[in-house]
């Protein structure tokens, strides 16, 4: 009863703080899209924080098209990737996460990713409405802040943990086998 108290309080929160934002911002420049999506990541964490799910649904599972990575490769993954290399998020996200050898610290990376996941798809499709929106009453235009960095920040994520995590089941197979 408590968890569900507290992830209707941290809903209620999301929905105070983004009406605070729209109110208090104009919605058709690049701070109220950075506000928003950052607004948003703080509350998605704290939703899948204390959400503590076992994340098991099948949507989790890499389809067969998606296991070799070739999709993601030709979306431009491996760019992504030097770009939050260059950014200097990988960096601090090693520095504040550390990924250890063992198979308990490959089971819990794998988990992670599912968690990050599920947050970035819900921003993902948050944000989207709002570039929706902002396209049809203030122009299309005025909703490239919005849509570019759902793309970056949200759409990009969600490739980049589907093309890691089968590579973590693997070494999560071969870290058991020895």
């Amino acid at each position: 009863m408590k968890k569900a108290i507290t992830l209707l309080l941290i809903i209620v929160f999301t929905a105070g703080a983004v009406y605070a934002l729209v109110y208090f911002m104009k919605m058709d420049g690049f701070a109220f899209a950075w506000a928003l999506n950052f607004l948003l990541m703080f509350c998605v964490l704290a939703f899948t924080e204390t959400l503590k799910s076992p994340l098991a649904s099948s949507y989790y599972t890499a389809q067969s098209w998606e296991r070799r990575g070739r999709i993601y490769e030709g979306l431009g993954i491996h760019f992504y990737r030097k770009l939050l290399v260059w950014t200097g998020w990988e960096k601090m996200n090693k520095k504040n996460a550390p990924v250890g050898k063992s198979t308990d610290a490959l089971v819990h990376l794998h988990y992670q990713t599912k968690k990050s996941e599920l947050g970035h798809l819900i921003i993902l499709i948050i944000v989207l409405g709002f570039t929706v929106y902002v396209a049809m009453t203030y122009g299309v235009v005025k909703s490239l802040p919005l849509l570019v960095l759902n793309i970056l920040l949200n759409l990009y994520p969600v490739f980049l943990q589907r093309y890691n995590r089968p590579r973590i089941e693997r070494a999560i197979r071969v870290s058991q086998r020895a």
